[in-house]
């Protein structure tokens, strides 16, 4: 395979990449309807033509990973417990999901699966313990949730003061170039981690800041919103991959209309 770890997430076939793309207009509501016409792919800057283009509501696959040290004690992990019961409403029935509580400890507190009963209860269950190792948390949410089958995703509530982790944020960018895991990383602090937009970027998701103008809830079902649809583009690059290169290639897509916004990983490594 071309890049990643495992199929159905980015590639396909042998030289076959694939890649899923979120669209949406001003107001961050998905943007329905597009053609594969609409669509302009290139990879290292250079024009690729789309093979395979499909719409629609690809299974989902989607850790949510919540910050639970001392940091966040008191009003900022009750709010962050109620967005987090609030994603899981808006997830669609046959969607998977698992929760990751995020202290001195990574522990996967709700297993992957779609009994959102025990996820709900998972979460009530969360109390303030320990400090934050929030890199090594990233990167073992991560591997945790790219086990999985279908489109993969990652969402971080965190204050994003890392204490004591063992990896470094060069580290967790690394890891995620080498997944195929949508990360959403949402500051629930007064300072947004610079890595967490980059993070966003390199994996195709989005990075979020809860403020006063604007609550978590409403990110958490905006994101759920842009997960709900998406578009998935396959293409045959046209310089044929080198197995085992190492190579980073980038990609970019874009759509041919107005005041529409892309978000799509934005490259891929040669395995």
């Amino acid at each position: 395979m071309v890049a990643g770890v495992g199929a159905g997430q980015f590639t396909s076939g042998v030289n076959l990449v694939e890649v899923y793309a979120s669209v949406t207009d001003g107001q961050g509501t998905p943007v329905t309807g597009l053609k594969q016409a609409d669509f302009e792919l290139r990879e290292n800057g250079e024009l690729q033509a789309i093979a395979n283009f499909t719409a629609g509501d690809f299974p989902l696959s989607v850790a949510v990973a919540m910050d639970r040290s001392f940091s966040v004690a008191g009003a900022k992990l009750t709010t962050a417990k109620a967005a987090a019961e609030t994603f899981l409403a808006e997830l669609r029935p046959k969607d998977e999901a698992m929760i990751i509580a995020v202290g001195s400890q990574v522990e996967v507190v709700a297993p992957l699966s779609i009994d959102r009963s025990s996820q709900r209860e998972a979460i009530a269950r969360l109390d303030a313990f320990g400090t934050t190792g929030l890199h090594d948390a990233i990167i073992e949410a991560i591997d945790a949730v790219q086990a999985s089958k279908g489109r993969r995703a990652l969402i971080v509530l965190s204050d994003g003061d890392d204490r004591y982790s063992r990896a470094s944020a060069a580290d967790v960018l690394d890891r995620a170039r080498r997944s195929d895991v949508m990360v959403f990383p949402i500051s629930i602090g007064r300072v947004r981690p610079p890595f967490f937009a980059e993070l966003a970027t390199l994996t195709g998701g989005r990075v979020s800041h809860a403020t006063p103008d604007s609550t978590l809830t409403d990110i958490m079902r905006a994101i759920a919103r842009e997960l709900r649809w998406q578009y998935l583009l396959g293409y045959t690059p046209t310089k044929p991959p080198v197995p085992g290169s190492n190579e980073w290639r980038s990609i970019s897509v874009t759509v041919k209309k107005p005041d529409v916004k892309v978000r799509a990983r934005d490259g891929y490594l040669i395995r």
